[in-house]
């Protein structure tokens, strides 16, 4: 899905973090606080694909709801093509909108059930688009033709369509106000394997159709891998890894990501590497005070457990590939 893409970001989130929790109640106590994302910096360029991997609980999605004004940032700063999102979602999500769609995880349970699709496409048409009647009736025309779904179904119900189906509708609905930026929240973990390539290939040909900018958050990593121009793997809210997809999975440089690697599952392979089940998980009410992985890391030192890393504390490449590691892999 490589593309030719733009040296300048069309998204920008410089030391992100959101915490849930934390608020004073009565008598002054607090509520404990959860920090799912933390310093989180990274760019997405005009045309591309990032691909954002790690495991349940690493902030994946709570950063999907940050780029799409679902939630805002604790702090830090997330611009699209120069404009604060943080502010354009607190005063106008409708303009945030139109540059700016998500596709959910559940295709069937992210659609009304007592809409029909008619009512559900029109919907984004009506409130984000200035089209006329007869021009919405066009543009639903035009997003089903893209989605290769027939004009029949706009009078259906979601229950009378499969997954990968929904899924479809679902993308339609996201295309309807021609977005910029589309973030993918694990767009086909819920279809069959040969209904995951048909949604794929399908996202593929929109992208270059209507010069879209995706990211892909996706716990599959061979998905990942081979619809990703970049990777970014994360790790208790914060950024572990990113570069270049053939470079993350051929030679990864921080110890988490090649765990990951690891321990997937893939064809020919008939054992799986299994980590140590007692293993030490950091604790998300008080973060460790270094890098996060220290403690399920076999080339930890002191140092580790003492000073978070920055992300470029290991590269490769000028840069292009970076890592928050104090001891990288070779």
């Amino acid at each position: 899905m490589n593309a030719t893409l733009s040296a300048s970001p069309l998204l920008t989130l410089e030391d992100v973090a959101k915490t849930f929790g934390g608020e004073k109640k009565l008598f002054g106590k607090k509520t404990p606080a959860v920090h799912a994302v933390q310093g989180l910096s990274v760019n997405v360029r005009k045309g591309e694909i990032l691909g954002v991997v790690g495991e349940s609980g690493c902030g994946k999605s709570t950063l999907a709801r940050l780029i799409v004004g679902l939630d805002l940032p604790t702090s830090g700063t997330i611009s699209f093509d120069g404009e604060d999102l943080t502010a354009l979602a607190r005063k106008d999500r409708r303009a945030l909108s139109r540059k700016v769609q998500y596709v959910f995880q559940d295709p069937v349970a992210s659609l009304n059930p007592r809409k029909t699709i008619r009512t559900i496409l029109e919907a984004p048409l009506k409130h984000l688009t200035d089209l006329d009647a007869h021009g919405r009736e066009d543009r639903l025309q035009e997003l089903l033709s893209a989605v290769n779904l027939a004009p029949e179904f706009l009078e259906r119900y979601p229950h009378e369509f499969s997954g990968g189906q929904a899924q479809r509708i679902g993308i339609a609905r996201a295309l309807a106000a021609s977005p910029e930026l589309i973030v993918l929240d694990e767009p086909v973990s819920a279809l069959d394997v040969s209904v995951q390539a048909q949604v794929l290939n399908l996202l593929d040909t929109l992208k270059d159709k209507f010069g879209l900018t995706y990211i892909f958050i996706s716990h599959d990593l061979s998905v990942v891998e081979s619809v990703s121009d970049r990777v970014a793997v994360m790790y208790f809210g914060r950024l572990a890894e990113l570069g270049p997809s053939a470079q993350i999975f051929q030679s990864a440089l921080h110890p988490y990501t090649d765990l990951l690697m690891r321990s997937a599952p893939a064809p020919g392979r008939k054992e799986l590497f299994a980590e140590d089940a007692n293993a030490s998980l950091p604790d998300p009410y008080n973060p460790p005070q270094g890098c996060a992985f220290a403690a399920r890391c076999p080339a930890a030192s002191k140092l580790c457990s003492t000073q978070r890393p920055a992300s470029d504390e290991a590269s490769r490449t000028a840069g292009n590939h970076i890592a928050a590691c104090h001891h990288p892999l070779s």
